[in-house]
C-alpha cells in the first residue's frame, strides 16, 4: 500500500492535445453476444476520433448475432470476411469456434492500422476513449501495450446490486494500483476487455497465445521477455482517459467461475515464467514484480488458513484473541485511509467528478469487505488453484 501511495502521489489527468495521432483499428471478439453486441458497436461508431476499421471476430456464434449484424449493420450472413453495406469501416470475420485467442489471431493480421484495440462485446466505450488511447501512443514512443480503465456494471439478477457495489470499488483500487506499477515500469496486467497494442509489437510477439486462459495477461509477460532479450525499450501503461463500462458477474456462480478462470490462468502464466522470477536478466520485472506475483499466488491459501486458525482460537477462547482484535483494527484503519486516498486519486486521475455519497460508500466497503466480498474472492482463487492442479481449465461466457 505504501508503494502504491508513493507512486500515485502525482497522478494527473492527461489533457487531449493536437499531436498527430496513429491510426486505430478495433477487434471485437464475439461468440453468442447478440444481447450486447449492438450497444458495443454503436459506442465504437460514436467515437470522437474515427476508428479506421471495426472488425467483429465471430468465434462460431450460434445465436442471432448474424441476423442482428445483417439487419442493423448491413452485413450479409455467410463465412469468412464480410464487409458492411452501411458502414465502410465495419466488417465481420466469421470463423469456426476455436476460442477467443484464435479469433484475435485470425483478425489482427488483416488490419491496416498502427494500433490494434481488443474490445469485448459486452464493453461500451465512452466517446473519447479511442482518442485518449491514440494520444497516449503518440506521446509515448516506447508504449507497446496499454489498457483503459473499466467500470463494472451488473444486471439481470437480484444480487446484481451487491456485486456491482463491491466490484465498483475493487476496480477503482485495482486501477490505482496499476497506475502505481506503471509509474515503476512494472505493470503486468492490462484488461483484455479494452486493451491496445502497437501492431508491430504484435507482429514481433506472434500475436496471442491460443493455449492460454488469460491471453491478455500472458502476452504482457512475453512482451517483457522479448524486450529484455532483444533490448527493446518497451513499456506497458494504463490510460485514464480511455474509459469504458463493462459487464461484470452478478451472481455467486458466475463470479466464482470468472475468478476461478482468472486465477487458474494467472497461475499457469506465473509457472510458465518461473525462469524470469528473481532473474536479474529481466530487470525490475524479474527482481521485483514477479516475486511479488509469486506471493500473490499463495495469498488466498494463507487467507483460508488464517480463517481456520481464527475459528480455532475462538473455539478454545485463546487469550491471543485480544491482540488479534487490535491487529485487525489497525489493519482496517490503514485500509480505510488508503481507500479514501485512492478514491480521491482515482477521480482526479480519471478527470471524473467525485460524488459525496462515495465517501460514505467507501467506508461501508472497507468495513464489509473482510467479512464478505474478500472471502468470495478467496474462494474463487482457491477454485483456480484446484483447476490449475487438476488441469480442469475451461471457458464460458459469464452471463
Amino acid at each position: 500500500l505504501l508503494f502504491i501511495f508513493i507512486k500515485t502521489l502525482r497522478l494527473q489527468p492527461q489533457p487531449l492535445s493536437k499531436i498527430q495521432l496513429p491510426s486505430v483499428a478495433v477487434i471485437i471478439p464475439a461468440r453468442n453476444e447478440a444481447r450486447v453486441l449492438s450497444a458495443c458497436l454503436d459506442a465504437a461508431l460514436a467515437q470522437s476520433m474515427p476508428i479506421k476499421t471495426i472488425m467483429i471476430a465471430d468465434d462460431g456464434s450460434t445465436d442471432s448475432s448474424p441476423q442482428l449484424l445483417q439487419d442493423l449493420y448491413g452485413m450479409p450472413q455467410g463465412v469468412g470476411l464480410i464487409k458492411s453495406k452501411l458502414h465502410r469501416n465495419i466488417s465481420v470475420l466469421r470463423l469456426p469456434h476455436q476460442g477467443k485467442a484464435y479469433a484475435l489471431n485470425a483478425a489482427w493480421p488483416l488490419l491496416d492500422a498502427d494500433i490494434v484495440v481488443t474490445l469485448d462485446a459486452d464493453t461500451i466505450l465512452v466517446p473519447d476513449a479511442i482518442m485518449a488511447l491514440a494520444q497516449a501512443f503518440a506521446e509515448q514512443p516506447t508504449l507497446a501495450i496499454a489498457g483503459g480503465i473499466l467500470q463494472p456494471q451488473c444486471t439481470s439478477h437480484w444480487s446484481a446490486s451487491f456485486f456491482e457495489f463491491f466490484q465498483k470499488f475493487e476496480y477503482i483500487y485495482s486501477f490505482v494500483a496499476r497506475a502505481g506499477w506503471m509509474n515503476a515500469n512494472t505493470l503486468l496486467l492490462v484488461s483484455g476487455a479494452f486493451a491496445a497494442y502497437r501492431k508491430d509489437v504484435l507482429v514481433q510477439l506472434n500475436g496471442f497465445n491460443p493455449h492460454s486462459m488469460v491471453e491478455d495477461y500472458e502476452i504482457n509477460h512475453r512482451m517483457y521477455r522479448y524486450a529484455y532479450d532483444y533490448h527493446q525499450d518497451w513499456t506497458i501503461g494504463v490510460v485514464a482517459g480511455a474509459s469504458a463500462i463493462t459487464d461484470a458477474p452478478a451472481t455467486v456462480s458466475n463470479f466464482f467461475h470468472q475468478r476461478q478462470r482468472w486465477f487458474a490462468g494467472f497461475l499457469h502464466t506465473q509457472f510458465a515464467n518461473l525462469d524470469m522470477t528473481g532473474n536479474p536478466k529481466f530487470g525490475v520485472i524479474g527482481r521485483f514484480m514477479l516475486p511479488i506475483k509469486a506471493l500473490d499466488a499463495i495469498q488466498p491459501l494463507l487467507g483460508v488458513v488464517a480463517l481456520g486458525l481464527l475459528i480455532w482460537l475462538i473455539f478454545i477462547r485463546s487469550p491471543a484473541l485480544m491482540a488479534i482484535f487490535w491487529v485487525v483494527m489497525i489493519k482496517l484503519s490503514i485500509d480505510l485511509l488508503f481507500n479514501l486516498w485512492a478514491l480521491l486519486i482515482y477521480h482526479r486521475w480519471a478527470n471524473q467528478s467525485l460524488a459525496g455519497r462515495l465517501w460514505i460508500q467507501v467506508m461501508i466497503y472497507t468495513l464489509l469487505t473482510p467479512l464478505s466480498f474478500q472471502w468470495l474472492r478467496h474462494v474463487g482463487a482457491c477454485l483456480g488453484w484446484w483447476s490449475y492442479l487438476t488441469k480442469r481449465l475451461d471457458w464460458k461466457a459469464q452471463r
